[in-house]
């Protein structure tokens, strides 16, 4: 997902009319802004999926709130739509099978053989998917193939 994307998007639910879209696409482009204010550089992909984490934690633990509170269910529906909307905007993650094969590769590669060589594992599997797996799958995998 590059800036652009973002921004055509934004567009799009300008067209629609839909207004949970437009505000949490909004609050993405506001994070891009920042970075290129304050660092004075252009916005990279890597950029746009680190802003995009960020927003969905912050938005995750907003809707926690409000479903504990409870008492508006209107907001609680917005806030779990912009999570699904967000976590659209994520390049698809790296799990099950296609994670237990890069494993493998991984260990094989690098000649991994015991638990204390998990973090070699976790560090090289964040190089090769961009931070892009299900970090507690691929935790458990290495493991159960890490004697």
């Amino acid at each position: 997902m590059t800036k652009a994307e973002v921004l055509e998007m934004i567009k799009d639910a300008m067209k629609a009319r839909d207004k949970v879209k437009l505000s949490i696409l909004r609050q993405v482009n506001e994070e891009f802004k920042k970075i290129e204010v304050d660092e004075r550089r252009e916005v990279t992909e890597a950029d746009v999926t680190t802003c995009v984490k960020r927003l969905i934690k912050v938005t995750k633990e907003t809707l926690e709130y409000s479903e504990k509170a409870g008492n508006d269910q209107e907001r609680t529906d917005n806030l779990r739509r912009q999570v699904e909307i967000l976590e659209g905007l994520l390049p698809r993650q790296v799990e099950g099978e296609e994670l237990s094969v890069l494993i493998d590769q991984v260990i094989s590669e690098l000649g991994l053989s015991s638990k204390r060589d998990i973090g070699r594992l976790m560090k090289e599997l964040g190089i090769r998917t961009s931070g892009n797996f299900d970090k507690p799958q691929a935790a458990q995998m290495a493991g159960t193939k890490l004697s």
